[in-house]
């Protein structure tokens, strides 16, 4: 049902779409009250790739001049793109605890062993400008703590992504039994069963990494329990090489012979970019883009935003919009089906920590916490451009050019 104007419930005072009071019951009662005096107050708006900014600071710079160059990072603009999936989760920690795991590669060796035979952790490349920042993680090399100068596909026995794996540090085999129930085995032959998030439950082997325990024993989609995980091995480059070769075929059908033009990187490598304060869109080709806000009043709680902006050919007509799939606190993300389970069981290994990163960063003995010199320059960019827009007594202005490429 169209909406053709704002109506009070209570008194029944109603005003325009435009915000201008159109009806006051008796307004004869009401002799200081015109629409001069008490129309809907104006707040400052701006859009960019479809998205709508507002701001209720009435003497705001123009969002163009915040945004800055990044128009220039996206050769397919949101504009033509749709949004494939939507799902919003309930996390047990502060929004901007929330995505400080969405800006960086650092926390890879710790929470997600899984990518490191062939992924670029910690020899990521950082940027930041005056309101974004960006974070580039090659994909196909495997990670500098491994040692290795190519990927490892035996870190995957069975060739499948979420039956086995072994940790390419430690060397223990995670193998899952069943939902919930993880055998690990450590190369002198000790072993334990473990539930899920690394719970002991038997055996002599009395620990475990919870975050693999989650990856091989956590919930999967019937559909993906044999999702195969199956790389070369043979080079580095070899495996790039393969990789985007896949993604341009995956993509010709919709794209064309313009998917020749597209580099490697663009098509396989994790590009992912911050604005301030809460949104993180991904490179044109990957369709990831993040929100996240505050849960309301609570400073305990907020809520992670997943949409997957999916871009769309030259002349092709817009599907419909994605329903939002709404997943609470004890939800698992691999009930959200349009994410895949891939990612979804990504996301449940950050989940395992913000509970304990909620509670922690309340314990620091000075209240201050730290930040490595380089791989978490995004965190502390953020953090910084925060602290400069709730102490100064006018909110910073920004250079119209920003981020260059």
């Amino acid at each position: 049902k169209e909406q053709k104007a704002l109506r009070c419930p209570f008194h029944g005072w109603s005003w325009e779409l435009d915000g201008t009071l159109k009806e006051v019951p008796c307004q004869w009662d009401f002799p200081t009250v015109s629409e001069e005096t008490h129309s809907l107050q104006s707040v400052r708006v701006g859009e960019w790739g479809g998205f709508v900014f507002i701001n209720p600071d009435p003497d705001c710079e123009p969002l163009e001049d915040f945004l800055g160059d990044l128009d220039r990072h996206f050769q397919i603009p949101f504009e033509r793109r749709y949004k494939a999936a939507h799902v919003i989760k309930r996390l047990p920690c502060n929004w901007k605890l929330a995505q400080e795991a969405f800006m960086e590669s650092y926390h890879v060796v710790a929470t997600h062993p899984e990518l490191m035979p062939a992924f670029a952790d910690a020899n990521s490349k950082y940027d930041v400008w005056p309101n974004v920042s960006r974070a580039m993680s090659a994909h196909g090399s495997p990670s500098p703590h491994t040692g290795l100068e190519n990927p490892d596909p035996s870190a995957f026995p069975d060739k499948k992504a979420f039956q086995s794996f072994i940790h390419p540090l430690s060397k223990h085999l995670y193998k899952r039994l069943e939902e919930n129930r993880v055998e690990v085995s450590l190369p002198s032959g000790k072993s334990g069963i473990f539930d899920m998030e690394g719970n002991y439950i038997e055996g002599e082997l009395k620990s475990a990494d919870m975050h693999m325990c989650n990856w091989v024993g956590g919930k999967i989609a019937p559909a993906d329990e044999d999702m195969p995980m199956d790389f070369s091995g043979v080079s580095a480059q070899a495996n790039r090489d393969e990789a985007a070769q896949a993604r341009r075929e995956q993509l010709r059908p919709t794209w064309g012979d313009k998917v020749d033009e597209i580099s490697d990187a663009d098509l396989t490598d994790a590009i992912f970019y911050s604005v301030f304060p809460n949104i993180s869109p991904w490179a044109d080709y990957n369709p990831i883009f993040y929100r996240f806000r505050p849960d309301g009043d609570n400073p305990e709680q907020s809520l992670h935003e997943v949409l997957y902006m999916v871009p769309l050919p030259e002349g092709a007509e817009r599907p419909e919009p994605a329903e939002c799939k709404f997943l609470d606190l004890h939800d698992d993300y691999t009930e959200a089906t349009g994410l895949g389970s891939y990612l979804a069981k990504v996301f449940n290994q950050d989940y395992l920590n913000h509970r304990a990163m909620q509670k922690g960063i309340k314990s620091q003995p000075n209240g201050v916490a730290i930040f490595a010199s380089y791989q978490e320059s995004k965190l502390r960019h953020f953090h910084e451009t925060l602290e400069r827009w709730l102490t100064s007594e006018t909110p910073p202005k920004s250079k119209k050019s920003q981020a260059a490429a």
